[in-house]
């Protein structure tokens, strides 16, 4: 059996003989190479370091390694409110790998000073770096594989596509997204962590040897350096108009009661350390700001309140629905936010722009493309002669095109589709009328042999 430093081997491609970046003018298709699974650390599973002695041999190991650390973090995102880190891996050449309880040893800022001056391997620095901050962890260097994936235009920037893609090697994800905060770690997840950092460093050596190739080198450094030095995202000044869903709320009576209850749900769940998610998801309050219950019962008989962790916290959720709904009309929120220097998103921006006015939304839109053929239909016909048939197969296409090409496709399932798909029937009906129109111009009695293709109808 081929064992794990035999994979690495026959699998890794040497940072002189690194395949050029594709240019992206002119893409062709490449056969993958074929994918050695990675399933052992090369060293085997370490033991998580959990004591001030196991952290000063750390330290000491670490210090006297060579060339690049990999660093990466684990959090519980999902389960635990905030980003906590509960777990720090690191590799590096001469010292191995180590995993450390952040919980357990939270001041990691000995260790920090053991690595200055060498440059940090991570993947995806930006998420990683806050909670490492926490700990006392201040990197003076970055390399950022991700980020130089983007750079380099690869379609997949995953650590597992980006493994696969550098060094033919398969990194399982399968314990991603489980709770890092367990206690103790079980055996599987230990490996999982330990592999992630596992050949990070390699894949460092490929990507730099493809942005130098590419002429990004420069810029690469320049992103790297921004991400390091990045200072902490200001507070949003309306954190709960992120409620998914909270488009569908257009009264600020309803906005009232989404603040009130994300409100009590963030104080509730930092309150626990959960996942705010987890304590009412973000249905159950758009539901509540819909129906406006004035009650417990008429609460709970709502279906995203019909769990037991909901109907257990019930008058919790009712007392903040009744603070919203006792508010005043002075203190009740904006309908359209917050004022803000940044720029729109895209889909408000013809609304925002005051020389342009309103621009119809896209069902008006695609409807009133179904007018113009028409028009031209009806042009055609009046200068060709009353003998000429009129070309009318216009809107049979717009009708395909307003209902998706597909037949049988049915009732738009959201609100905002649904006002899109009436805005295009009212264009088809234009398009109907102006049909009508052009042909009693030039025939005061229609052919019966033509009826059926001058009949524009909706179906």
């Amino acid at each position: 059996m081929q064992s794990v430093d035999d994979e690495r081997a026959s699998a890794v491609v040497p940072p002189g003989d690194a395949p050029e970046a594709p240019c992206t003018d002119h893409p062709q298709a490449q056969t993958p190479a074929p994918v050695v699974p990675l399933t052992e650390p090369a060293d085997g599973i370490p033991v998580v370091v959990e004591t001030p002695a196991a952290l000063a041999a750390v330290i000491e190991a670490f210090g006297a390694g060579t060339g690049p650390v990999a660093v990466d973090a684990e959090r519980a995102s999902g389960y635990r409110y905030g980003q906590r880190t509960y777990l720090v891996q690191l590799r590096r050449e001469g010292a191995g790998t180590a995993l450390i309880d952040p919980i357990a040893l939270p001041d990691l800022s000995a260790l920090s000073d053991a690595l200055v001056g060498v440059e940090w391997v991570l993947h995806a620095a930006s998420q990683d770096l806050p909670g490492l901050t926490e700990q006392g962890m201040h990197p003076t260097r970055v390399f950022d594989t991700e980020l130089a994936a983007r750079l380099l235009g690869m379609e997949r920037v995953g650590l597992a596509a980006v493994v696969a893609d550098t060094l033919g090697l398969g990194l399982a994800k399968e314990h991603s997204a489980v709770d890092w905060s367990t206690r103790p770690l079980p055996s599987e997840w230990l490996r999982y962590a330990a592999l992630d950092v596992e050949v990070l460093v390699e894949v460092r050596a490929v990507l730099a040897e493809r942005l130098a190739l590419a002429g990004k080198a420069e810029w690469a450094a320049q992103e790297f350096e921004a991400v390091r030095t990045a200072p902490p995202p200001a507070p949003r000044a309306e954190p709960w108009r992120r409620v998914s869903g909270l488009h569908a709320i257009r009264d600020a009576r309803r906005l009232a009661v989404v603040r009130e209850l994300w409100s009590t749900r963030d104080q509730n769940a930092r309150q626990r350390d959960v996942s705010p998610g987890r304590v009412l998801p973000d249905t159950a309050i758009v539901a509540a700001a819909q129906a406006l219950p004035r009650s417990v019962p008429q609460l709970t008989a709502l279906p995203p309140f019909a769990g037991k962790g909901t109907r257990r916290r019930a008058t919790l959720w009712q007392s903040a629905i009744d603070r919203a709904l006792a508010l005043p009309d002075a203190d009740l929120p904006s309908v359209r936010g917050p004022k803000s220097d940044a720029p729109p998103p895209p889909r408000a921006w013809a609304d925002r722009d005051p020389a342009r006015g309103r621009t119809p939304d896209r069902g008006a839109r695609r409807g009133r493309r179904a007018v113009g053929p028409v028009r031209r239909a009806g042009r055609e016909h009046r200068a060709a002669g009353p003998a000429a048939p009129p070309v009318l197969d216009a809107p049979a296409v717009a009708r395909r095109r307003v209902r998706g090409g597909a037949p049988g496709r049915g009732r738009c399932a959201s609100v905002a589709g649904r006002a899109r798909h009436r805005a295009a029937r009212r264009g088809l009906r234009d398009a109907r009328r102006l049909t009508q129109r052009a042909v009693g111009r030039t025939a005061t009695r229609p052919d019966p042999s033509r009826r059926r293709s001058a009949d524009v109808t909706l179906e």
